[in-house]
């Protein structure tokens, strides 16, 4: 996003912390401000001068050692950046949540006006993200101009952690994806998301949300494509969710607790594959003129960056 604006002839500044890689800034021009979402300072100081605020931080991870550290940075973080924003006389911010936080059946695509309610929320990262989204909503009522975009699972280049989306691809193309679970999810390409931030900003209502997504597929389709794309057979073994949760619970327990390290496989990724997270982008199409489409070219980007960045044995 930061890279479209760039292009688009906007002056940005973008707040990084002292321990943040940014191989991902490189080449853009760009003022870099050292500072953190605990940090009500350093985040003012950033802000001062700009019109429109873009908050896409978040501690995004299916595994967390300390909750605690989720919910400071998603929901206290995102209460701060609000705060700020109003004191500085921001014209806009525009805050980056998630499709997790929307209500699922199975199969039928969800939308904003899917019911939902936090006992809904499965795992540490759904419901900090959900609280935070009550931080805006009540923010919004308050007179805060303030909208949302829900991306759903975002494909693409540079993907440096990776993102558990990138965890998929870089699994299939390690050959460390032996079997699959009956789930489903919706993918988008990550520059069709950036741009769904930019017309948001230009064209969103104050206080809504709006998904922004691209194809709606079962995990086997995906690694079908995956397949397509690369030549590397996909998985032809389906496992039922109690196997995965199984193998999830021992993963969790003995490279989680133990070894201290990071799971392959969660309990609440398992628990939240029960579902098919699939959703409709019409209320964005509608609104702000946003256009969902293949993910196809993304997946092929993905997976070109991953192999040119060396995530691939």
């Amino acid at each position: 996003m930061a890279r479209l604006l760039g292009e688009q002839g906007a002056d940005l500044r973008l707040l990084v912390r002292s321990t943040s890689n940014t191989r991902n800034l490189e080449g853009l021009k760009a003022e870099l401000v050292p500072g953190d979402l605990s940090n009500d300072e350093s985040m003012g100081l950033g802000m001062e001068g700009c019109e429109f605020v873009f908050h896409v931080a978040a501690d995004y991870r299916l595994w967390v050692r300390d909750p605690d550290q989720m919910y400071r940075a998603n929901v206290e973080g995102t209460r701060a950046i609000l705060r700020a924003a109003g004191a500085r006389g921001v014209r806009r911010v525009v805050y980056t949540s998630t499709v997790a936080t929307m209500g699922f059946s199975n199969g039928q695509p969800c939308d904003e006006n899917s019911p939902v309610s936090l006992r809904d929320m499965v795992g540490h990262y759904k419901r900090s993200k959900w609280m935070a989204e009550q931080v805006v909503l009540d923010a919004a009522k308050a007179g805060a101009n303030v909208v949302m975009v829900n991306p759903t699972a975002p494909v693409g280049e540079r993907d440096i952690k990776p993102t558990p989306t990138g965890r998929i691809i870089v699994d299939f193309l390690n050959r460390r994806f032996p079997a699959y679970v009956d789930t489903g999810l919706n993918l988008v390409d990550v520059q069709e998301a950036a741009k769904a931030h930019l017309l948001a900003m230009e064209r969103a209502k104050p206080g809504e949300r709006y998904i922004v997504g691209g194809e709606n597929l079962t995990l086997k389709q995906v690694l079908d494509r995956l397949a397509g794309i690369t030549g590397i057979p996909a998985p032809t073994t389906k496992v039922p969710h109690s196997v995965a949760l199984g193998f999830a619970v021992l993963d969790q327990f003995f490279t989680g607790v133990v070894m201290r390290g990071e799971p392959r496989a969660t309990v609440d990724a398992v628990r939240m594959g029960r579902k098919k997270m699939f959703a409709s982008s019409s209320k964005a199409e509608r609104e702000i003129g946003y256009r969902a489409g293949s993910v196809d070219a993304a997946l092929r980007r993905a997976v070109d960056w991953y192999r040119s960045q060396g995530y691939v044995s």
